[in-house]
């Protein structure tokens, strides 16, 4: 069984938020918006990242995760 909660939020706030979700009931439209907030937060952090490194620190960066995934072979595949 799903719980609910109830949150508070200016009249004007729920207008806006009603318009953008459309029909889409309110909790996934939350997850979602929450969702792509996290996705431009790590934007955001890989283009600072990507300001202070170099070309060459990147290509390492690179390098060094292709061998971390096969040497413990995330994901779970055999090989």
């Amino acid at each position: 069984m799903v719980e609910y909660a109830t949150i508070s939020v200016p009249k004007e706030v729920k207008r806006k938020l009603e318009k953008a979700k459309g029909k889409e009931d309110w909790g996934s439209f939350l997850l979602r918006i929450y969702e792509e907030y996290e996705r431009l937060k790590r934007l955001e952090a890989f283009k600072e990242l990507k300001n202070l490194l170099s070309q060459e620190e990147l290509d390492d960066i690179l390098r060094e995760s292709e061998e971390f995934r096969k040497r413990f072979n995330l994901g779970g595949r055999g090989g």
